[in-house]
């Protein structure tokens, strides 16, 4: 798990506030300001996440 948030922390660039792991993905929960920076324009930063890591990423704000 620390290897996954440390990874995560470096693609999303984002302050990440916890993770939740389920069975087909990974929801990263973010500051509220800063889900649109942690998903990138279109999407391309998540869906780059995905690539590496091999499972969904949900953001949700808190």
């Amino acid at each position: 798990m620390d290897d996954v948030y440390r990874r995560l922390k470096e693609m999303l660039r984002v302050e990440i506030i916890d993770l939740e792991f389920q069975e087909d993905k990974i929801i990263v929960y973010v500051p509220k300001d800063q889900v649109r920076l942690a998903v990138g324009y279109g999407g391309a930063v998540v869906k780059s996440a995905e690539l590496v890591l091999g499972k969904k990423i949900e953001i949700r704000g808190r």
